[in-house]
């Protein structure tokens, strides 16, 4: 039997007096009636790691002027603790407020302090920051911190502890246990992830989740993982301060690192990731079901939104008959497709048909007959085809409403060199060479042949001091190069319109509907497309790199997460939008965060697995030294790192060859070398397969990468300058000679790359170049302000007089 406690013995006392005979039910000399309408004034219990020993702590803790807590707990070995058995020492009242929590959010309340009970337990954690880093966020990825186990019987005591607190605090829920990480996660790591929260819930202290519960949304957020504004408007209702902007922003990472910590402490990353969320959903379950059930709904929404447009896997896909055909009978059941010469096939999905009459370009091809239903079938088109445009007819579909479909791949690359073709230009490249030029690696397509590829000079001929390498590193035609600003076109772009075809951007659209932090300052009016166009009004470079940067010291940073909210937050604008074209990185560091945003993956991973594996290149990666490459197979660039040979200083400047690592000191120092605007590598085989994707229209083989109407928005000529598109670099009408040469059509269009590279496409001659240098591998001349490389002096470094040898040699053929 079960009897009523001393308090509702009191209480009910109390009732009973009524208004006519009042009880009193206190010791002191007022009267005292107990209302049914309050509750405890604590709310919270806050466990928090001292990062010091025990003399330390108490100084801390308990002399004038410092922080206090309620509790402090010792720990077993410390020599400054001075007793043999350990105790529980209280420091303030329970009843009164402890200075521990400092500024603090949790489940609504703010300042912790007015409403909870702190522990502080002696646990020393190492934390090393790299003299090279800005200052770190509590959980920036480039701090290494080690962290101790807790002392066993220290634990012992705190579960002690922690029973009789939640005994005279009934308020204290499971999840108002918390730790100081959960409350402050922009400034606080304790207790850090080798406390053992899991120890405590199953010692009945603070919340945890059920396994059965975490695998059932695992294998849902597997699949499609919550959107990140749909996490934090969870990790809120969980109780963390994060507000939901719908990006990975700082306060979010901050707090998904204090969540894992928690509860997942050997997986904390802060990144948004599945397990994550099916635990956190777990949680909610369990402690917030009502929450739990309005929050999955969301989840259920998103999650059957319409799919997105899925691109072809060949270049023409189409249905025979058609299912909406039109009233122009002979316009039905016919195309085009591109090919060349003695080359193509089609592939036949046979559905349900018997026969069939196919023809290519008026001739009928020979086809199984009967055919099988629901088989598909393959034939070479090698003697049909002709260069460019070819048509296709199909009539007699038998029996009458049976169907196939019929899908071209694109065009494919074949070698068909021509040594003696170019000779002008071999014999111009090997003089420079001979007379002091680095190297090069030259690559022509022209109507689908790869017809020259050829290397000259060394990848590397230079010690970092500027003395030649006794046995220079010889160039090769796999040799990779740092393609420096083409890393714009054949990684940005192509991720922007591969984005663009599948219906996940519109350019037309301002940037901060895809980013939503990025307003002020006139950023709202600023349109996806400006930044393409280079008419946002950005300016030319922010060098983030050093303190000295024009912009001040603010703007210094060698971090990327940092130097990513700087572009999106604090880069401020030298021109109006659309008021001139004023070429700017910036723009394309800031596309580079849109693909990330809108992909949910880091650029590199994106363009490396969405855009070169599906097309079997494998020597097109951003840092290619940490994805197995080795340095001898990468050209040098500048020979003394990027010091223009001592003439300029900064923090953490590199100062030996450049090899393997990007040369842009953005891209490199604030960006981990990996951005929008440069940090690609690649060999001029791989980039000959992208030039032949552009080339046909969107794809290769039976990948498409984007459509031909996206192709064309992207390359078209903007009305206010012709020279540019969306990025991509225009010849217009000999308006850049120096790049295109003076041959190539108005419609040809490429870009150049700081490091000696230049890429030149005319769909016009169905043609495509791409010369890589290592021009920069050179010594620099001149003062400390007016110097240049040597190797920009050579006409192989210019590009223009290159290229232009190249249209000589096939329009003169």
């Amino acid at each position: 039997m079960s009897f009523p406690s001393l308090k509702t013995l009191l209480k009910q006392l109390c009732y009973l007096s009524g208004a006519a005979l009042l009880v009193s039910c206190a010791s002191n000399q007022y009267t005292f009636t107990q209302s049914a309408n309050y509750s405890h004034r604590v709310k919270f219990l806050v466990m928090h790691y001292t990062a010091i020993d025990y003399e330390k702590s108490m100084r801390a803790l308990v002399d004038e002027g410092g922080l206090s807590s309620h509790y402090l707990l010792p720990e077993s070995g410390d020599s400054s603790y001075p007793h043999d058995k350990l105790e529980i020492i209280q420091l303030v009242d329970e009843n009164d407020r402890a200075w521990h929590a400092g500024r603090s959010y949790w489940q609504g309340r703010e300042d912790l302090n007015d409403h909870s009970i702190g522990i502080e337990i002696v646990n020393v954690p190492t934390c090393h920051i790299p003299e090279h880093s800005s200052p770190a966020m509590q959980n920036d990825a480039s701090k290494l911190c080690i962290y101790p186990d807790y002392d066993a019987k220290q634990i012992e005591l705190l579960i002690t502890l922690s029973k009789d607190i939640l005994k005279r605090n009934p308020d204290i829920g499971p999840t108002q246990i918390v730790g100081h990480s959960d409350i402050a996660p922009s400034r606080k790591n304790d207790p850090g992830p080798r406390f053992p929260w899991y120890q405590l819930y199953k010692a009945g202290i603070g919340a945890w989740y059920d396994s059965d519960t975490v695998d059932k949304y695992w294998q849902l957020f597997s699949a499609s993982k919550p959107s990140t504004e749909l996490m934090q408007k969870a990790m809120r209702s969980y109780g963390y301060e994060v507000i939901a902007t719908g990006q990975l922003d700082s306060q979010t990472l901050d707090a998904l690192s204090a969540f894992q910590m928690h509860f997942l402490p050997w997986h904390v990353s802060g990144n948004n990731d599945a397990r994550s969320a099916a635990v956190l959903f777990a949680l909610l379950e369990k402690y917030f079901p009502k929450k739990c059930e309005r929050l999955f709904k969301e989840y259920q929404q998103l999650a059957t939104e319409p799919e997105t447009t899925v691109l072809a896997n060949a270049q023409v896909v189409v249905r025979i008959p058609s299912l909406d055909p039109s009233s122009r009978e002979l316009v039905n059941n016919r195309g085009t497709f591109q090919a060349y010469k003695g080359r193509g096939e089609i592939i036949i999905e046979n559905h349900d048909a018997r026969s069939a009459d196919i023809y290519i370009n008026g001739e009928k091809i020979n086809i199984a007959s009967p055919l099988t239903a629901e088989k598909v079938y393959q034939y070479s088109l090698a003697k049909r085809t002709h260069n460019g445009i070819n048509t296709f007819k199909v009539d007699n579909v038998q029996p009458e409403g049976a169907s196939l479909t019929l899908r071209f791949p694109y065009p494919t690359l074949i070698k068909n060199t021509h040594k003696d073709r170019f000779k002008a230009v071999d014999e111009l490249i090997n003089q420079e060479v001979a007379a002091g030029f680095p190297g090069a690696v030259l690559g022509v397509i022209k109507e689908g042949e790869l017809i020259k590829l050829s290397h000259y000079g060394a990848a590397k001929k230079y010690h970092a001091d500027g003395t030649l390498l006794a046995s220079p590193e010889a160039m090769k035609n796999d040799t990779l190069f740092d393609i420096a600003s083409n890393s714009k076109m054949f990684a940005t772009n192509f991720a922007l319109m591969k984005l663009a075809s599948e219906g996940k951007l519109d350019v037309e659209k301002p940037l901060f509907y895809y980013l939503p932090e990025f307003r002020g300052s006139g950023r709202e009016q600023r349109l996806v497309k400006d930044l393409l166009t280079h008419s946002a009004g950005y300016p030319a470079v922010v060098d983030f790199h050093r303190k000295d940067n024009k912009f001040g010291e603010r703007f210094f940073s060698q971090n990327s997460l940092r130097t990513k909210n700087l572009l999106l937050t604090g880069v401020p604008f030298v021109a109006g939008r659309n008021v001139k074209h004023l070429y700017s990185d910036i723009d394309y560091m800031l596309l580079g965060v849109l693909i990330e945003r809108i992909s949910g993956m880091p650029l590199d991973s994106y363009v490396e697995s969405q855009l070169y594996q599906p097309l079997g290149l494998t020597h097109t990666v951003y840092n290619p030294l940490q994805k197995g490459f080795l340095a001898s197979q990468i050209a040098a660039t500048e020979i003394n790192g990027n010091t223009r040979g001592g003439r300029i200083e900064f923090d953490n400047i590199r100062t030996d060859v450049l090899q393997g690592e990007v040369h842009d000191e953005k891209a490199f120092y604030a960006l981990g070398g990996v951005a929008g605007h440069a940090g690609l590598f690649s060999t001029a085989g791989d980039i000959m397969v992208l030039m032949q994707v552009l080339l046909n229209g969107g794809g290769y083989d039976n990948k498409q990468l984007f459509t031909p109407q996206v192709l064309a928005q992207f390359t078209q000529p903007q009305a206010s300058d012709e020279t540019y598109g969306l990025g991509w670099r225009r010849a217009g009408h000999q308006a850049r000679t120096w790049h295109f040469g003076p041959y190539a059509s108005p419609r040809a269009y490429g870009h150049t790359g700081w490091t000696g590279t230049v890429t030149v496409i005319d769909p016009e001659y169905d043609l495509a170049i791409v010369l890589l240098t290592n021009a920069r591998h050179t010594p620099i001349e001149g003062n400390d302000k007016n110097y240049e490389f040597v190797g920009k002096r050579f006409e192989t470094g210019k590009y223009g007089s290159i290229i232009s040898l190249i249209y000589e040699s096939i329009l003169n053929h």
